[in-house]
């Protein structure tokens, strides 16, 4: 029960926490083929896949384990996130609107010798735990992959629970 008593403590506080943190999204981006950035079914948001995209143009670019470090990696992973909200907000209409993250998801282009694919994608989870409290909790998979769209490095995938 403290978990759900945590949720309603959080309502209304999405933005005041950004606010703390000194944090103002972005722009939300724009798809980059025949899709939504965005669909809710029920109490559940889902966002498609989100890169690290700042002024429209990538912020980091390249492969974990060949020209990018693990601290590139996570700041990589953090824009991502960030878009991520813009995303949210963007469909909510208000940042406030989101509860929880339920599910994250880390994509990371990586070389075969890479295995710190937990440590670069606690850049996005840092992040979520900053705004949301460490008390909602998140589940999360990571894993790399051979290449991603555009050259970026990372793909933070999310679901959120939404207020209704």
């Amino acid at each position: 029960m403290q978990a759900l008593s945590g949720n309603k403590s959080l309502m209304g506080k999405v933005s005041s926490r950004l606010s703390e943190l000194g944090l103002a999204l972005p722009a939300p981006p724009t798809p980059l083929g025949a899709y939504v950035e965005s669909s809710d079914s029920g109490n559940l948001l889902f966002l498609s896949g989100t890169l690290p995209v700042v002024n429209g143009k990538l912020a980091i670019a390249g492969r974990l384990g060949a020209n990018l470090s693990v601290k590139e990696g996570q700041e990589a992973a953090r824009i991502a996130s960030l878009n991520a909200l813009a995303v949210a907000k963007e469909h909510l209409g208000d940042i406030d609107g989101l509860k929880k993250l339920v599910k994250l998801t880390v994509l990371i282009a990586t070389t075969e010798q890479f295995t710190d694919h937990a440590a670069v994608a606690d850049g996005a989870s840092d992040l979520f735990v900053q705004i949301f409290g460490r008390e909602t909790g998140h589940v999360r998979l990571v894993y790399g992959v051979q290449s991603l769209p555009v050259g970026a490095p990372v793909i933070v995938d999310t679901i959120f629970e939404i207020e209704r």
